[in-house]
């Protein structure tokens, strides 16, 4: 690799195409659902609910996660037992999905604190790579995507592969009746968009999301960090 000095030969992988095209599991795809708000008339609660109904149909297993109670990050022990509970479903979700009030410009404290309970790894475990993601808000007054924005950019920091549809539901408390029910919108229409989408690239990433976040960098960096540990023991 003369044209290439910089390059780790050793590191370095060319594409696998097989790896790609890797056996597809059948079981139902597991998605975990977060919302944004404690009121108790939540717009976000109400339309996380209308996308689980969507995300049934569709054949998923869903959780809805319950903030109530969250502590704050670092307000409580990582052994809290609601903090235990997000963690253990992020583990086990294949897929999210994200739904927060735009409040002053931004998505709610309710909503951030659950991100920041997730960690970026845990052991040699990351909670979240790799999972498909779809975000979604309300707001109170026009249209606006402040919040959803800024989930996406906490997708990628949590190194999700976010889809590319997403959801924002202007009024909110035109669009909901007294049942809780979305009514018929363009603005359901775009839920049901979104919630088709995250599970179809569920369904194609979920088999070789392990593949696809594998990084060179990473490689290089296992591999200094092994080398390091045998010259320790030749050392010794």
């Amino acid at each position: 690799m003369t044209d290439l000095p910089n390059l780790d030969a050793a590191c370095f992988r060319q594409i696998d195409l097989s790896r790609l095209h890797a056996p597809r599991s059948t079981h139902a795809p597991r998605v975990l659902l977060l919302y944004g708000s404690l009121r108790p008339v939540s717009y976000s609660r109400l339309l996380t609910f209308e996308a689980e109904r969507l995300l049934k149909r569709l054949g998923c297993e869903t959780r809805v996660f319950d903030p109530s109670g969250l502590p704050l990050p670092d307000d409580g022990p990582v052994d809290h037992p609601k903090v235990r509970e997000l963690r253990e479903l992020s583990l086990w979700s294949e897929a999210q999905v994200w739904t927060s009030p735009e409040r002053h410009g931004a998505m709610t404290g309710v909503m951030k604190s659950q991100i920041d309970w997730i960690p970026l790894s845990m052991g040699s475990v990351r909670p979240t790579q790799g999972r498909t993601l779809a975000v979604m808000q309300v707001s109170g007054g026009s249209q606006s995507f402040n919040a959803v924005n800024q989930m996406r950019i906490l997708g990628r920091w949590m190194r999700m592969l976010t889809i590319p549809n997403q959801s924002s539901v202007a009024k909110a408390f035109q669009e909901f009746d007294e049942d809780g029910r979305m009514k018929p919108s363009s603005y359901y229409d775009r839920v049901v968009d979104v919630m088709e989408e995250l599970v179809k690239f569920t369904l194609l990433t979920r088999d070789v999301s392990g593949y696809l976040t594998d990084r060179y960098s990473e490689r290089k960096e296992s591999a200094a960090a092994l080398e390091a540990r045998v010259d320790l023991k030749r050392a010794v």
